[in-house]
């Protein structure tokens, strides 16, 4: 037996399910990276110290960080969050590269994160390929 709620509740396909997990790893994954910033603790002002930056920088990095990841995780303004935390994500690619990191496993992470960023929202949009000119419908 149906009833009437059962027909108006939205039905989420598999890709937007798999989009808001990926999503929801990756605003785990930021929010962990982004808070030790901000309080300042040992580790994280090391290891920004280590790649060229005042410690004292720490806790900006790690509010940048935490800004882009709100407005991300916020449905309306999840693009610009995307575009927020690719250049956040660039900015640390360029700083890895600079401070001579491993390839694989340092500069090239930014990228790898960026991607699934872009994979998870557009996993949930599927209607941003049309604005990005990769699908014509």
């Amino acid at each position: 037996m149906t009833t009437s709620a059962d027909h108006t509740a939205p039905r989420r396909s598999r890709a937007w399910i798999t989009g808001a997990v990926i999503t929801a790893v990756l605003g785990l994954f930021f929010a962990f990276d982004s808070i030790p910033k901000i309080l300042g603790l040992p580790f994280a002002r090391e290891a920004t110290e280590g790649l060229g930056f005042s410690p004292d920088k720490t806790a900006v990095i790690g509010w940048v960080l935490l800004a882009c990841l709100v407005v991300f995780l916020i449905p309306r303004t999840a693009v610009l969050g995307a575009l927020g935390l690719t250049a956040y994500l660039g900015g640390a690619v360029t700083m890895n590269l600079h401070a001579d990191k491993p390839l694989a496993g340092f500069v090239l992470s930014g990228v790898y994160v960026g991607l699934l960023v872009w994979i998870g929202l557009i996993l949930r949009r599927p209607d941003l390929l049309r604005v990005l000119g990769l699908r014509r419908d």
